[in-house]
């Protein structure tokens, strides 16, 4: 559709994510799904044309399409968090539109907020009076981070049959870098001396992108190690400047894709049983670091977080028995193995 067309192309254009670009394509679709279904024009939208956007999307589509009635206390088919994304997209379409000479009642009741004056989809309160307005934005609930245990790791490193695989994971859960990283890293990077990775964003061939700023990261002598074997058993004389490369598929020496990655942790999990992702490794770095007490804007540091709190809130997930830990060190709580041998001294006595 030329409107969603121009839009996917701007956000390309402006160099936004692949991955978003392809996220706000699938949210735009079921949008003008919605639309066609309503018989409404996206030009002539009204704020109560939003609110049953956000009904719609909590139905099955067999259930849009009348085939099926839901039973009472049955849960959306779309999350919170989904429908919070796809209304956000909404959002930035309508935004670049207005932006572009489209007017429309619904366009302009919809208010400035946020920094850099973005603009999110709004909806008139009801029982407000009509100056005042509310962002339409589900209460999504917090949902802890999934990470591996550390034999979940050591199996998922010894079931690569390769060194070159073997080094992208052992990378991620030494580092907390994201795939997009991983996949962008050069030679150059590498500081052997140093025991350091540098990460830095830049444009890469395979589309691989470093979400955050630049950032050095130390790592241990065993990474290196494994670096260096990977360079002179698997890597060779290739020239390339790429860490991760194509080596036995596809053109060799062409630096590794999302796509390739995505078959790599496919065939793993089959092998392994264990359903993992690229990311969960990110998330077992951070909660490792933050349960052996490395203070928080460190982490924020290491994982490259724009602020300390995006790191507090994402990982605050700590087991009891860290918290339980870190209040003994502080001296809050007695410790337990003190207490027992104590109790066990008196009781012999």
């Amino acid at each position: 559709m030329e409107p969603v067309d121009r839009f996917l192309a701007h956000l390309s254009a402006v160099e936004r994510s692949p991955g978003t670009v392809r996220s706000y394509a699938f949210d735009l679709r079921d949008y003008f799904a919605f639309l066609a279904q309503a018989d409404v024009a996206w030009e002539g939208v009204v704020l109560e044309d939003l609110g049953r956007f956000v009904a719609w999307l909590r139905l099955s589509p067999a259930e849009r399409q009348g085939q099926v009635t839901r039973l009472p206390r049955a849960g959306g088919y779309c999350s919170a968090s989904t429908i919070n994304r796809k209304l956000a997209a909404v959002g930035s379409f309508y935004q670049f539109h207005h932006r572009h000479g489209v007017q429309s009642d619904f366009l302009w009741s919809l208010g400035r907020g946020g920094r850099g004056g973005s603009w999110r989809p709004l909806l008139a309160h009801l029982g407000d009076t009509p100056t005042r307005r509310r962002e339409i934005k589900l209460r999504e609930p917090k949902r802890t981070p999934r990470v591996l245990t550390s034999q979940e790791v050591t199996t998922i490193l010894d079931a690569c049959d390769r060194l070159r695989d073997r080094l992208l994971f052992a990378l991620l859960a030494g580092t907390g870098m994201r795939i997009g990283e991983a996949l962008g890293l050069r030679h150059e990077d590498v500081d052997v001396a140093g025991r350091v990775i540098h990460v830095r964003p830049r444009r890469n061939l395979n589309k691989a992108r470093a979400k955050t700023g630049a950032r050095d990261i130390p790592v241990t002598p065993a990474l290196v190690r494994l670096f260096a074997d990977y360079l002179f058993d698997e890597y060779g004389a290739l020239d390339c400047d790429y860490v991760f490369v194509n080596l036995w598929a596809g053109q060799i020496g062409a630096p590794m894709t999302y796509a390739a990655v995505t078959d790599l942790v496919a065939r793993l999990r089959r092998r392994t049983g264990i359903a993992f992702t690229p990311h969960q490794f990110r998330h077992t770095y951070a909660t490792e670091l933050l349960s052996r007490d490395v203070p928080s804007e460190v982490v924020q540091k290491l994982l490259g977080h724009a602020s300390v709190a995006t790191t507090i809130d994402t990982y605050s997930h700590l087991e009891v028995r860290h918290v339980r830990a870190a209040l003994q060190a502080a001296g809050w709580l007695p410790d337990d193995t003190r207490e027992r041998v104590d109790e066990m001294l008196e009781a012999h006595a």
